[in-house]
């Protein structure tokens, strides 16, 4: 079973950047200072741990999904996302990985299919392990998104409205493969491009090494070291919008695990938390003096993206086409597939 096998320990002789550990108990009863913890993670690096969760047996069971679909035939994969289906720099190198996704518009329809058809070994585990990890991850998620609504100073269920389950979005599940490296390569060779985030917030469970993030006001990049029961949450681009830049989504890259864990898979899984895709993203500056004095601070590069005019469906769009190896033709089309990174030319 990927990720639950005897594997070995993250190196003690590799630097890693320490992120905080935030309690997923406490923040339910608002717990203020927990929520003051997870207010200092999402304000100066938009990481943290978050222990308590709950969703361990659900994980569990989208790891064996996960397995039994890289498993099938390359024809019987259908909608998943090949190795070197994106490049990870201006160069033109590209990625390792393979992955899967499943939207949560498919999964709250399920058994009726809102956008697009899965494997076999997908509807098969519809009902034991996508669906109740998707539902968990957010109920998750929400939670989070109503603190930060009520830390920032917007009126009650203002970020709920701009992530309604009913509105097709593209919040999905990823199920993600990465192949071993046992002769070991170079770091700075990404397995997954330097990227923010697109959306709003990041759900991550792994059991190896191999994530890491470019601390703001540095072009160094560090280790996190996956922490057994603990998720890796993040923000993504489009709370640093809402905010008016207050909540970071910051740099972060995937590149082969430290070490002999070098020498496994890496599986992880991730949820992916967006907004509906009419949500124009914009400061919030109407809604919350808090965020209006955060753009009169904000850096050059971000006011000008909170005037983008940007849908969350045109961003995420962007985004992802400009990645494409196929739309590759020239070092701007690989710029163009920036979001908010203080560093846009990080690889």
């Amino acid at each position: 079973m990927p990720g639950l096998t005897n594997l070995p320990t993250f190196p003690e002789d590799v630097p890693t950047h320490p992120l905080l550990v935030v309690d997923y108990e406490l923040l339910k009863v608002r717990n203020k200072d927990e929520i003051a913890k997870l207010w200092k993670a999402a304000t100066e690096l938009g990481f943290w741990y978050l222990k308590n969760h709950g969703a361990d047996a659900e994980v569990d069971k989208m790891f064996e999904t996960g397995s039994e679909t890289m498993a099938l035939p390359f024809e019987e994969k259908m909608k998943y996302k090949a190795p070197g289906a994106t490049v990870t720099d201006e160069t033109g190198a590209l990625d390792t990985v393979e992955f899967m996704n499943i939207a949560k518009d498919d999964a709250l329809a399920w058994p009726a299919a809102a956008r697009r058809t899965y494997p076999s070994t997908v509807n098969a585990r519809m009902d034991d392990a996508v669906v109740p990890f998707i539902r968990k991850s957010i109920e998750v998620n929400d939670t989070l998104l109503d603190i930060f609504n009520e830390l920032l100073g917007l009126p009650a269920g203002t970020l709920a409205e701009k992530h309604k389950l009913g509105e097709f979005s593209g919040s999905e599940a990823r199920l993600i493969k990465n192949p071993p490296r046992p002769g070991g390569i170079d770091e700075a060779k990404a397995a997954l491009a330097a990227h923010t985030d697109f959306g709003s917030l990041s759900f991550l469970h792994n059991r190896l090494g191999g994530l890491q993030v470019m601390v703001p006001g540095t072009s160094t990049w560090q280790y996190v070291k996956p922490i057994p029961g603990h998720a890796i949450c993040n923000l993504g681009d489009a709370m640093t919008i809402f905010s008016g830049g207050l909540l970071k989504s910051n740099l972060h890259r995937v590149v082969p695990a430290p070490g002999e864990q070098g020498r496994h898979t890496r599986w992880s899984l991730v949820y992916f938390t967006r907004p509906g895709d009419s949500v124009l993203l914009r400061a919030l500056t109407d809604e919350s003096t808090i965020v209006a004095r955060a753009v009169e601070n904000a850096p050059e590069h971000l006011r000008e993206i909170f005037e983008s005019g940007q849908t969350s469906n045109q961003w995420f769009t962007r985004r992802v086409k400009n990645m494409r190896t196929n739309n590759q033709k020239g070092v701007d089309v690989w710029r163009s597939s920036r979001g908010t990174e203080h560093q846009p030319l990080a690889a």
